[in-house]
């Protein structure tokens, strides 16, 4: 069981609320893996000081970017300029299978059957991203439009299983969303893809790290059901898809995090209620946290109030 782990990525304190979060959603639903934080340098004692007395494990990692100059993200996306450092996760030989979840996720049914799920040793799974674009951002891929996006096909059939990919699919369909990802860490692997980072591929993706794992792993990825990987989006524009007492994992994709804004600001009113889940996660660890760790408390409520600041 201890060979066995989820990881999350941590580099400063503005995500730490997030990371507390998806901690304690997977105590809720009674997971028996730890939660494994990869931290840089950058992030704070004092931030690392809470995590470690939520009884969370903390596992010093370095920042990793591709060569410099080689890629540049939009100023829209630059929250993702630190998610190359999560391709760090194959470095974690100390562990034969971790489950890679992003910090802006919570937890909502037991999702540990992906430690024990069948999958080749130089395979990864995952779910695949929405390609719908639904907020017409302009630096989004031009293909990435409804007709081509995996869940509009994964609607249209019975069993709501995501389509096959084929050489005859759009292009998004060989495309996985990295919140949620199934992997073995490798020595080998990781040299490979490290070397892979100085790749004048790397020059045209727009979602770091994501896009590098879905070049890399062509071929050698496993489509997941939606529900492993619930972005937020979904429950509003594939409603068919969608099931609330479906979803396991339910991912806050894009710039504003629940954490981030109040709840009544929030005018969608399927992002509101999703945003309504988070909290009601959030408020049972305050309680918690009032009892045993002030001093903890004060610096996630400190991070939050930051955070809508800006």
């Amino acid at each position: 069981m201890h060979n066995r782990a989820f990881l999350t990525l941590l580099t400063n304190t503005g995500y730490l609320p997030g990371v507390l979060v998806l901690h304690k959603s997977l105590v809720d639903v009674g997971s028996k893996y730890p939660l494994v934080v990869m931290a840089t340098p950058s992030l704070p004692q004092d931030a690392r000081d809470v995590i470690t007395r939520r009884g969370i494990t903390i596992r010093d990692i370095e920042p990793l970017h591709p060569k410099e100059g080689l890629h540049k993200l939009s100023p829209d996306d630059i929250r993702f300029s630190q998610t190359w450092t999560k391709l760090r996760e194959f470095e974690l030989t100390e562990y034969e299978r971790v489950v890679v979840l992003d910090s802006d996720m919570i937890i909502r049914k037991n999702i540990d059957d992906l430690m024990d799920m069948e999958l080749p040793d130089d395979w990864i799974a995952a779910v695949h991203v929405c390609a719908c674009n639904p907020h017409q951002l302009r630096h989004y891929p031009p293909d990435w439009i409804r007709e081509n996006c995996p869940f509009t096909a994964a609607e249209d059939n019975e069993e709501k299983a995501p389509p096959a990919i084929t050489d005859s699919s759009p292009r998004p369909y060989g495309l996985l969303n990295s919140g949620v990802v199934v992997l073995q860490p490798s020595e080998a692997v990781f040299t490979d893809i490290y070397n892979f980072l100085a790749s004048p591929q790397v020059t045209h993706y727009t979602f770091p790290d994501q896009d590098l794992l879905a070049d890399y792993f062509k071929g050698r990825w496993k489509p997941l059901p939606w529900y492993y990987n619930g972005l937020k989006t979904l429950r509003d524009i594939h409603p068919k898809l969608w099931r609330d007492d479906e979803v396991s994992c339910v991912h806050y994709i894009l710039s504003k995090k629940p954490w981030m804004s109040r709840l009544e600001d929030e005018k969608n009113p399927h992002y509101q209620e999703l945003s309504r889940w988070w909290w009601e996660v959030y408020e049972k660890l305050r309680l918690e946290m009032s009892n045993v760790d002030t001093e903890g408390l004060a610096l996630v409520e400190n991070s939050m109030a930051l955070a809508k600041q800006s």
